[in-house]
Order: C-alpha cells, then sequence, then structure tokens
C-alpha cells in the first residue's frame, strides 16, 4: 500500500502481504475497510489503524464486495462439483463484519451477475436469480421481501442515493422479439403497466445499464456480437436513454461507427459519448440527447469523468498508443495531454487533479507496472511517480472525498484549445483531417512530393541509349497494342460493305476487275476461324469425357453395383451424346 501525492512512498502501517496468490482486493465504498485473499484466508484491515477486523477461511475466494456501510462483506468463488457432492456446495457467501459469522449462502454459478446489491442506506440489497430479482431488507436474509418476475431477464441495476429506490432491468429479445429496458419504482412490480418506463430495441445482445448520480435518467449502451453489414469487427451498438418521468429516446450520433463509451457527469444533466470509425469523435449531450459540446475526433476508445466533475478524459486504451486529453468540463478548455504506451487501465484519484495507469496481467504479461500523472502539468508531461512489478493484477485508489481541486494557471496546453474546439448550437462541429501516425509528431506542413508531383507521369530513361531512341520504342509498343483492335475494326467494316453490295448491275459484272484483298480483313477472317474450331473442339473432348464416364458407369452397373439415380441419368443420354459428336466431326474437318 503506498501513500497518494505527494509523496508517494510505502505506508509503513501496513504490513506487505508478500503471497504470490494475491489476486483480488477490495475497498469498501467508504474507504474505511480493505480485504484481499492470498490463497489461504481472505484478511480484512481497517484502514485507519491497520487493525486486522476479520480473517475468514476461504483460501479459494475470486471476489470481493463490500456493503455500502461496510458492515458486510461478499465473497465468492468459482462453482464446482464433486463425486461425493453431485450438486456441489453454494459458493456466495455473505458475512457479517462485525460478528465475523456468515449469515447466508448461496448457489451462484454464474460470475457476471454475483455480486449482490445493496442501497446506500443499506435497508435494500437485491439480488439476482433465474428469471427472477430477489429484494431483502434490513439485511435480514431469511425472509425475501419482493420479488421481481420476468422471464430472460439478463441484467438489472439499483439507482444511487435514497428511496424512493428505482430498479433498471434489461431483458434479451429471443426468436423476432425485440429486447428491452425497464424502470421500476420499488417495490411496485405488478408487471409492464407498473413500469415507469420502457425502451425496446432489436439490436442488443448485451446491454450496459448507467443511471445518472440523481437516479433521473438511465443511459443503455446495447451492443450486438455480430455486424451483419460487415462494417465494424465489434459488432453494432446502439445509445438509448430513458427518463423516470416516462421519456425515451435514441441518442443520435452524427458519425457511423461503433459506441467505444459513455459516461455520466456526477451533475446528472449531461453525458459524454465516444464514437464512430477512427479517430473517434466525442459529444457531449444533454438531458434532451441534443449535442452541446463537441471534443473533435481524435485515437480514443474511453471517457471518464473526474470524482469531482470538474475535469472530463478522453483516452485511448488497447490497441491505440495510450494518449490522454484533459478537459475542464466547466469552460470547456483543454488543460493537459499525456501519453501512457501499453496501459490496461486508468482511474482517477480522490483528489481530482491525479490519475494512475497501470499495465496489468493477464492483458499483459510484459512491461508491468503502474505510473502517476498530475493531469494539469505544463508541457513536456513527465510522470510524477512509477513504479515497475515483476507480474501486476490490478491497481486501486482508496476511495474518500476530497475538496474540488484548483487547477494550475498559465499551462501551454491551454492555448490548444482556444481556436480548434468551439461550442456547437445544438450541431457538431466538422471532423479534422485525418493524419497518420507517423505523421503526427511533424508539422503540419511537410516537405515532399505536393499532388500535383504525386500524379505527373515520370519518364524513365535507359542507360546507352538517347532519349529520342526510348520515345520511338515507347510508340512502337502502344501501336502493337492497337494493332488488333484496328484489324478487327476494318475487318467489322468489310463485312458491312460486302452485305450492301450483294446486288450489283450485270453490266458492270462484264467487265472484269482485279480485286486487292486487304490482309488485316484476311488476317481477322482466319484468327475467326481458328478460334471457332479450337472451341469445337474442346466441345469434342468434353463429350468423349462424358461417354468415357458412362462406359464406366455401365461396367460397375454390369458387375452388380447398385448406381443412384443421376448415374443411371447420366447412362440414359448416352445417345444424345454420340447423335451430337456425330454433328461436330464434320464440323471440325470443313473448319481444319
Amino acid at each position: 500500500m503506498v501513500n497518494g501525492p505527494p509523496s508517494f512512498d510505502e505506508n509503513a502501517d501496513f504490513k506487505r502481504d508478500s503471497s504470490k496468490m494475491c489476486k483480488v482486493m477490495a475497498f469498501s465504498p467508504d474507504g474505511s475497510l480493505f480485504a484481499w485473499c492470498n490463497g489461504e484466508t481472505v484478511s480484512v484491515v481497517s484502514v485507519l489503524d491497520f487493525k486486522p477486523v476479520q480473517n475468514l477461511p476461504l483460501p479459494r475466494a475470486t471476489g470481493l464486495h463490500f456493503s455500502s456501510k461496510g458492515t458486510h462483506l461478499a465473497t465468492w468463488y468459482p462453482y464446482f462439483t464433486t463425486k461425493d457432492q453431485p450438486r456441489g456446495e453454494p459458493n456466495l457467501h455473505l458475512w457479517n463484519l462485525q460478528t465475523g459469522q456468515c449469515v447466508k449462502s448461496f448457489f451462484q454459478k454464474k460470475q457476471q451477475t454475483w455480486p449482490p446489491c445493496w442501497t446506500e442506506d443499506e435497508c435494500i440489497v437485491s439480488r439476482q436469480v433465474s428469471n427472477e430479482l430477489n429484494f431483502y431488507e434490513d439485511n435480514n436474509f431469511e425472509k425475501i421481501a419482493h420479488r421481481l418476475i420476468q422471464q430472460k431477464v439478463a441484467d438489472y441495476k439499483l439507482s444511487p442515493g435514497a428511496s424512493p429506490i428505482k430498479v433498471a432491468i434489461y431483458v434479451h429479445g429471443t426468436q423476432g422479439t425485440p429486447s428491452f429496458v425497464r424502470l421500476y419504482k420499488y417495490p411496485n412490480f405488478g408487471g409492464p403497466d407498473t413500469a415507469i418506463a420502457n425502451k425496446s430495441f432489436f439490436k442488443g445482445d448485451h446491454a450496459t445499464l448507467m443511471w445518472n448520480k440523481n437516479a433521473t435518467a438511465l443511459l443503455t449502451l446495447a451492443t450486438t456480437d455480430v455486424d451483419k453489414t460487415g462494417a465494424s469487427y465489434y459488432g453494432e451498438q446502439g445509445l438509448h436513454y430513458l427518463a423516470t418521468n416516462g421519456d425515451s429516446a435514441v441518442v443520435q450520433l452524427p458519425k457511423n461507427g461503433p459506441i467505444y463509451d459513455a459516461a455520466w457527469s456526477p451533475n446528472s444533466t449531461e453525458f459524454c459519448v465516444v464514437y464512430g470509425f477512427m479517430p473517434a469523435k466525442a459529444t457531449l449531450f444533454n438531458l434532451k440527447c441534443d449535442p452541446i459540446f463537441d471534443f473533435g475526433t481524435g485515437p480514443r476508445n474511453v471517457v471518464a469523468y473526474s470524482p469531482s466533475g470538474r475535469l472530463l478524459t478522453l483516452a485511448g486504451f488497447g490497441n491505440l498508443r495510450g494518449k490522454m486529453e484533459f478537459w475542464d468540463s466547466q469552460r470547456q478548455e483543454l488543460v493537459g495531454r499525456v501519453e501512457a504506451p501499453d496501459s490496461t487501465t486508468f482511474s482517477w484519484c480522490p483528489d481530482g487533479l491525479h490519475i494512475v495507469t497501470a499495465t496489468c496481467s493477464p492483458r499483459l504479461r510484459v512491461g508491468n507496472g503502474y505510473k502517476l500523472w498530475r493531469c494539469d502539468s505544463p508541457a513536456p508531461p513527465s510522470s510524477e511517480f512509477s513504479c515497475d512489478v515483476p507480474e501486476l493484477w490490478e491497481v486501486l485508489w482508496r476511495p474518500i472525498d476530497l475538496p474540488e481541486p484548483e487547477l494550475q494557471t498559465g499551462t501551454s496546453d491551454k492555448a490548444l484549445a482556444s481556436g480548434d474546439h468551439k461550442k456547437t448550437a445544438n450541431a457538431p462541429q466538422a471532423p479534422q483531417a485525418y493524419r497518420p501516425p507517423a505523421m503526427r509528431d511533424r508539422p503540419d506542413t511537410v516537405k515532399g512530393l505536393q499532388d500535383e508531383e504525386l500524379y505527373k507521369p515520370v519518364r524513365r530513361s535507359i542507360p546507352g541509349l538517347p532519349a529520342d531512341a526510348v520515345k520511338e520504342a515507347t510508340r512502337s509498343k502502344a501501336k502493337n497494342r492497337r494493332a488488333p483492335k484496328k484489324a478487327l475494326k476494318t475487318a467489322k467494316a468489310g463485312e458491312q460493305n460486302k452485305k450492301s453490295d450483294i446486288v450489283e448491275d450485270e453490266t458492270l459484272t462484264s467487265k472484269p476487275e482485279t480485286q486487292v484483298k486487304d490482309p488485316a480483313v484476311s488476317n481477322s477472317a482466319t484468327a475467326q476461324s481458328n478460334d471457332l474450331a479450337l472451341t469445337t473442339e474442346k466441345r469434342l473432348k468434353g463429350l468423349n469425357k462424358k461417354l468415357k464416364a458412362i462406359k464406366k458407369l455401365k461396367e460397375d452397373q454390369a458387375s452388380g453395383k447398385q448406381l443412384q439415380k443421376g448415374q443411371l441419368v447420366k447412362i440414359e443420354s448416352e445417345g444424345d451424346l454420340l447423335k451430337e459428336i456425330a454433328e461436330l466431326a464434320p464440323k471440325i474437318n470443313s473448319q481444319l
């Protein structure tokens, strides 16, 4: 455990756990407790004085989740069966951290939806099971207070904040029926008529549900596994908006392509979306789903707000170089840039000024480590602290409430936003020209071939020959290429003249004249005769080949082999083949 900025030194009060089996850890939402599993036990300590709170005998735990106030801890490990226990054993356990007792155990096969969800006051806790949601009250897990029964329910999300609690569910459509998202107010789960909002759509194999902080609206990012149009490798995406007052809409994006990420501002009145084929666009929308600011285009696929909402990060990770932009969301100005290549994850510090980027396993098993950056540092940006780790699995900040940050003034990065990015009145800005990665670090004017030079024909020279000889050789090549076409045109013209002169006056025939044959017409007629003979010969060879096959089928039939229907039809066509061969043979002789 390392202290945060500005010291970045290792915390002396926390005893380092050197076990190589530490692969899961978690902070409580209020930051007062910390838990991890080292392959032997699950340890829970108080972050205030680092004294042990509980040691739970769970060597196989791979999932840890605290309740909202840190009174309970949920643990999960993969479900398995044995010969002695063909049904397996419960693998989801809920622990009371004050007494250290397991208050309830469940069977949970799917890892995707294993964590129970508590409200902020812990009055309600929910859990997803097959085709229904179970709700418990006041941490009493012996009795189910309410049920929301819905066939094919795939995911759900409780609204943040205090009562009244809303529940958003996503149901995947099957066999031509659309998928849909519905909003309910707890505990009114009487059916579709009791839903306060509903939105259906066809393109949605998976969905990500995102509530705003005030629990007044929900964003649904629907994704399909396959793009049937073939335009994107990542499938198709759609962004849908639902409000608790019943309004719903599809967020219209002005650029085609995937939707990489979307995030609500902590003020709950606007959200940002990163979308479109690379270079991707980023646009800010209001609660009417109208664009209010355009961040331009760039290599980005992630958007994240700082805890206070003052700053916004646009970043590109994965197959991108890890470039990050930091924007002042109030003044909508660019305040800093950072490049962290090979990063697999990043997160905001609770102070709203620093971020951590990390290269973690198993995404990348080389170059593991983490770096801490200040988002408004002057150019050129550099990390304030870095640490290389042989095998890094995860990096977490301790949750804590801190005041809104004060940004540095006069940084050179602010000037970048003065002319390139401006507010739009319900219309996004025109996209910028794309520049290849190899040309981005160079100035705008690059010395090289201009457009007219790129398409200017180049006259090549041959050593030992004068330029006139090269020109003459080029002309003769072109003349030879045009000769066959010219001969064919002349032949067609001769045929037309011949047809028009069939009827002649007899007085003219009494005076014979010597006719001079055009060599081009003669050559063309000879070529056409040869082509016809070649076509007839190929046809004859094909017919003989079919006769050989029929002969073989007859031999198989004579030997007692049972033939298929198609083979018998083939034998019956022998007479037609012989007749066609008899007609083609004289033609070949006359043509030759």
